[in-house]
This record gives C-alpha cells, structure tokens and sequence, in this order.
C-alpha cells in the first residue's frame, strides 16, 4: 500500500510501486485533467508538483511519491475558484486544442512559485520542456507574464509581502 496526498486530501492505492503516477492518478484515483503524451518524459503532457516541484509524471514510479504531496491540474483551481494562471489562460484564449495544456498550466505555475517576477528567459527556460504541437508559445509566455506583472503589482502595492507566499501553488 501506497499512501501519499492528493490535490490535500490522503489518498492510498495498491497499483504496483512500479506504476507510473500519471496511470494510479488517472486510472485508480480518476482526476482525468493530467493527460499522457509521450511515455517517456520528454512533451510535458503529465506534468503535475510533487512537493511543489513540477514533475513528468507518466515516468515516475508511484513508490516515489509515498508520503510526499501531490497536486494536479483538478488541485490547481477549479471553474468556481480558478488559479491566476487558469483565468490568464481563459483571457487570453491561450488553448487551441487544449491537449497540453494542463501540463502547461502545472509547469508555469512551479516556475511562479520559485520565480514570481520571472524574466521572459527563465520563462522560455522553464517551459521549454513542455510540447503544444498547435504552437501556442507565444500566448503561453503572455500569460505567464501577466501572471507574474499582476503579482508584482500587488506586492509593489502593498497587499503583499513579497516574502510572503503568493498563492499560487494552492488548491
């Protein structure tokens, strides 16, 4: 038995130890918002945090995850209470067929937490791993950067502190 924390809330499963995350969460645990691309780590497609860490999941051994945190797209935000990256994606209609996306979202926002003022290079950088075979760079690096300049603004305002943390990692 497997027990680690989902999205905040423990969660357990018998899979194999050897069974990619992606397959236990998607399969065994049914949270369908991470998807697979490659199977080989390479296109981002799996991409979900393990303690705050964007991880390619379709590659990681569940026994890896065994009392540590796990949050994906579906743990980000949801429709009634999106993640500042969700509502930048929904303004700036960054999607076209979307495939990718939540892998997306999940990369750029481990970036935000480590970075949250990111340059436009630690962005390219950062997202550099994840594949949109619709080619939808530029409105991805637009959003994020919107992201982190809405962020700044706060903290330059005052309603934060910029040591303080900044929200996006919460579910």
């Amino acid at each position: 038995m497997i027990e680690f924390t989902l999205n905040g809330r423990p969660v357990k499963t018998e899979d194999a130890p050897d069974t990619p995350l992606l397959w236990v969460v998607r399969d065994t645990l049914g949270f369908k918002g991470s998807k697979y691309g490659c199977g080989i780590g390479q296109c981002g497609a799996c991409t979900m945090h393990v303690n705050k860490i964007a991880a390619r999941t379709c590659v990681l051994p569940v026994a890896h995850v065994a009392g540590k945190e796990v949050v994906t797209i579906e743990g980000l935000g949801t429709p009634d209470n999106m993640h500042p990256l969700q509502q930048a994606w929904n303004e700036l209609n960054v999607p076209q067929c979307g495939y990718c996306q939540s892998g997306q979202i999940m990369s750029a926002a481990a970036l935000l937490e480590q970075h949250p003022n990111p340059t436009e290079g630690q962005v390219n950088d950062a997202m550099s791993g994840n594949i949109c075979r619709c080619g939808c760079y530029p409105r991805i690096k637009e959003a994020i950067l919107s992201v982190a300049e809405n962020v700044g603004e706060k903290n330059s305002e005052g309603t934060k502190n910029a040591d303080s943390d900044n929200g996006l990692l919460k579910s």
